[in-house]
């Protein structure tokens, strides 16, 4: 908070408590209900509502008298009626240049008449604070999208540091503007909604969910035959860089015997990996191949004695 600002805030602050004790002296006739979000996306204009509903609780108040206003910044504004309801009244507040945040606090004046006598009277709403923000995401291009696809984030205020999760995992990310970041959906199991946000695991900004579906997983050749000591490779491929640590895939076959393969893992920032696959017995099957968020791929192989 800056300076000017905790010093309208001290303000406020005296006011309140003078403007508290006068309120339990002048009983609960008149309730004010701050309907103001806490948070404001920074506009061009720079002018944000403060929104306040009215409710008249006592039978002695005189409807017509209600003057609702606002104090912010040491000064008093009046509050006019906002066509979302007769209870409801706003007041459009320019946000000085540099500030980023507000306090206030709300007051409505109002007369009761009882026994053909009028008195004036006074309402108050608890001090509050709101903040500005010009960092914010809106929406994704899409709803859904496989294991490697390019998925798009619409927002304002990116920076080329920020990185999108998916879920709790860090999405390869791309900085296309302070309006745009583009991401790849990486290796999450398929199926499933996941969270999407920008910024720090944990604390980023919300962005919406995505459907992750299975990705596509490709190895060639797509199927082989080789002789009993013999050794051809094979390149497995995926759609996205692998994240920290590399991407383990799952590789089974029905011939164990009749091959001789080592563990298959792509490199952290790879999209690939060649593998040295041995001819062992003879025999005929088939390799599986898979992984989290990809579907299995089958690659015939057959192994024949020299």
């Amino acid at each position: 908070m800056d300076f000017r600002l905790s010093r309208f805030a001290s303000q406020f602050s005296r006011l309140f408590l003078v403007a508290s004790a006068a309120f339990l002296l002048a009983g609960c006739d008149v309730k004010i209900i701050d309907r103001t979000q806490a948070t404001f996306s920074e506009n061009p204009s720079q002018v944000y509502t403060i929104t306040a509903e009215v409710r008249v609780r006592g039978g002695v108040v005189r409807k017509e008298s209600v003057r609702p206003s606002i104090v912010i910044d040491g000064q008093i504004y009046p509050m006019t009626k906002s066509p979302l309801g007769d209870r409801i009244y706003e007041y459009d507040y320019h946000l000085p240049s540099g500030r980023s945040e507000g306090a206030y606090y709300l007051l409505a004046a109002y007369e009761t008449e009882s026994g053909g006598r009028v008195n004036q009277r006074e309402a108050f709403s608890e001090l509050k604070r709101f903040s500005v923000v010009n960092r914010y995401g809106l929406s994704l291009d899409a709803s859904r999208a496989p294991v490697g696809a390019q998925v798009t984030v619409l927002g304002r205020g990116f920076t080329p540091q920020d990185e999108v999760y998916v879920g709790n995992q860090a999405a390869q990310t791309t900085f296309r503007s302070s309006n745009s970041l583009s991401f790849m959906i990486p290796a999450l199991r398929a199926g499933r909604n996941y969270p999407v946000s920008v910024g720090p695991q944990g604390s980023g900004i919300s962005v919406g969910t995505i459907r992750v579906d299975e990705g596509a997983l490709t190895v060639a050749p797509s199927s082989l035959t080789l002789a009993t000591g013999e050794k051809r490779l094979l390149v497995f491929t995926v759609p996205s860089e692998a994240a920290a640590g590399g991407l383990l895939l799952d590789v089974t076959t029905d011939i164990p015997k009749s091959v001789i393969m080592p563990e298959v893992i792509v490199p952290e920032g790879s999209r690939s990996v060649n593998v040295a696959v041995q001819g062992g017995t003879p025999g005929s099957g088939s390799l599986y191949v898979s992984a989290p968020g990809f579907g299995e791929t089958t690659i015939p192989i057959t192994v024949i004695s020299r």
